[in-house]
């Protein structure tokens, strides 16, 4: 009878704590919406036509995002003010795309909505001109039903997406929080990461802008990892910079056990499709082990590198003269940031001339995303393992 009380107690506890709960967030989530509703009232009453005749501003405190919307409707422009103020957004509106033209070159926008047929310069060209003015500035179009075709043209010209009016408030702020989604991911994606040593004190971070470095792990120049434990065995993997650069790893070829290899021999070939990776050997030794576990659960390679995602074991021949040739702990951390740099110019400098090359076929999210990981297992090849290629199946 006692058990039933004190569990009785705990769900009734724990019922009642979810409830404050909810009710608290709803309360938060009132007041944000009062608050922005102000500033939607006090927004328009202000007068910014010193900076563009038609130009309307509504601003709130923490904005997710700040857009500029495009549109010689003043009805559509009115929705967007409406919508997106209660979102959390803060929003200009103009109505010619010379004046928000103009408002680019001044402010710092994440988004500029605009719509597709204008008189003047059109959605279009205003495309092209703020990609050349700003490139970091994500573009969207807003386009009726006549014109999809149109609007799917100005991705080739570097628009984000577009989003076809009539829209119900819900339909484009959902459309509209996506946006801000993928465009955090792609500017996550295109900041160089940063280094830090793991320790007791600092725990392993699973963000792909932080480069872990165990501390008592070694790391060869091509980026593979060397653990020593007591017997001298030594268990080889992945780094984690290797790991956060080259996504989507879909393959482990291993090396056959009781093989013999020298340092910078084929150890373990990666695979992506036709895509092949194949990592040399940090040391010179005969293969003792490799991880069956990675040919059924080949994502702790990723989710857990140091522990469970290692590729395979050497008895070293030579350790005393080849350790000495690896990196390890504190020492390691000003060498991951050259090679971080390294990587990351190369990179963004390839993608840069893709994107100029590539203006003529408008891409799809995922497609666009399937190209980036392509290029980036081309640049870490090229840059420290060797030309990755295609090489013959492994039977």
């Amino acid at each position: 009878m006692v058990i039933v009380i004190v569990l009785l107690t705990v769900v009734v506890f724990f019922v009642v704590d979810l409830l404050l709960r909810l009710a608290l967030k709803k309360k938060e989530e009132g007041r944000l919406r009062r608050e922005r509703g102000e500033a939607l009232d006090t927004g328009l009453k202000l007068d910014y036509t010193d900076e563009a005749a038609s130009l309307k501003r509504v601003e709130v405190d923490s904005p997710k995002a700040r857009i500029l919307a495009v549109d010689d409707e003043p009805v559509v422009l009115d929705s967007f003010r409406k919508i997106l103020i209660l979102e959390g957004y803060s929003i200009d509106t103009v109505e010619t795309a010379q004046e928000a033209l103009g408002l680019v070159r001044k402010h710092d926008y994440d988004f500029v909505f605009t719509d597709l047929k204008m008189p003047g310069m059109d959605g279009l060209d205003l495309t092209k001109a703020v990609k050349h003015v700003r490139p970091d500035i994500d573009v969207v179009m807003i386009t009726g039903y006549g014109t999809i075709e149109s609007a799917v043209d100005t991705m080739r010209f570097g628009a984000m997406d577009y989003v076809e009016k009539p829209f119900t408030p819900d339909e484009l702020a959902a459309f509209t929080n996506k946006c801000l989604i993928r465009r955090r991911d792609r500017v996550e994606k295109e900041t160089a990461p940063r280094v830090q040593l793991v320790t007791a004190a600092v725990e392993e971070s699973h963000s792909p802008n932080v480069i872990n470095v165990p501390g008592g792990i070694y790391v060869s120049p091509e980026h593979t990892w060397v653990g020593i434990d007591i017997t001298g065995e030594a268990r080889v993997g992945l780094d984690d910079f290797a790991l956060k650069s080259i996504e989507d790893i879909r393959d482990v070829d291993f090396p056959a056990q009781g093989s013999q290899v020298r340092k910078g021999e084929p150890l373990f070939t990666l695979r992506r499709g036709e895509r092949a990776l194949i990592f040399p050997s940090p040391l010179t030794g005969r293969v003792t082990g490799v991880n069956h576990d990675l040919t059924y659960y080949l994502e702790l390679v990723t989710r857990r590198p140091f522990a469970l995602g290692w590729i395979c074991c050497l008895e070293p021949s030579k350790l005393s003269q080849e350790l000495g040739q690896l990196k390890i702990g504190a020492d390691a951390l000003p060498w991951y940031e050259s090679e971080i740099r390294d990587f990351w110019n190369r990179l963004t400098t390839l993608r840069k001339a893709e994107e100029e090359s590539e203006r003529a076929t408008a891409r799809s999210p995922e497609e666009a995303k399937q190209k980036t990981i392509e290029l980036a297992w081309s640049v870490f090849g090229d840059t420290f393992v060797g030309p990755s290629h295609t090489p013959a199946p492994v039977s």
